[in-house]
């Protein structure tokens, strides 16, 4: 922004030697011609309005140019600091199934059971720190296909029950963060 300001202050001194070179040309041209003083200054001053005319149009363009560029710019950290934690999550979503399928595992003594509840525990700690980030789970089951939301990998009949286009189970779970999808949903969809 600083260097557009001192570029226009750069062409705002350029204009007003120029005015003044013509005020000059100007005032010599009308001696030569024999064009009165009077005529050759209102002449002058019409090339003068001219000239201001066409500064100050450059002028409000430039300053406008820097109005956009600011409002770029700081549209710009917005979205940096809305998406800020897309990349930790997107990593983390692969430990997350894998505590998921940890938790199906049948245990048959205390010391099973107490490690299963301590991974429900970590499990449940990494969804509230993804939900307050604003990262949440894809609604799919039950739910009628998206494919800007699901994947499917596998299609199953129709019935009365399940119509079509209906997703039938989820294979995967998939998140997104605010609007932006993560990760689609893995589902098995009803055809």
């Amino acid at each position: 922004m600083k260097e557009n300001q001192e570029e226009l202050d750069s062409e705002v001194t350029d204009v007003q030697t120029d005015i003044e070179t013509n005020i000059e040309i100007d005032t010599e041209a009308a001696e030569d011609s024999g064009v009165s003083d009077a005529e050759a200054e209102e002449f002058a001053l019409l090339n003068l309005k001219a000239e201001l005319e066409e500064m100050e149009d450059k002028y409000l363009r430039a300053r406008a140019e820097i109005a956009n560029m600011v409002n770029r710019g700081k549209n710009e950290r917005e979205q940096l600091q809305k998406y800020r934690s897309q990349d930790l999550a997107k990593k983390l979503l692969p430990s997350i199934d894998n505590l998921e399928r940890a938790l199906v595992a049948d245990v048959s003594d205390d010391q099973g059971a107490n490690l299963k509840k301590g991974v429900e525990m970590v499990l449940e700690s990494l969804k509230q720190a993804l939900k307050e980030e604003g990262i949440e789970k894809i609604l799919a089951k039950g739910e009628t296909f998206d494919p800007n939301l699901h994947q499917a990998v596998q299609t199953v009949p129709a019935t009365e029950e399940v119509p079509a286009e209906t997703i039938v189970e989820v294979l995967q779970e998939g998140y997104k963060l605010h609007d932006r999808v993560l990760r689609p949903t893995m589902v098995i969809v009803a055809q």
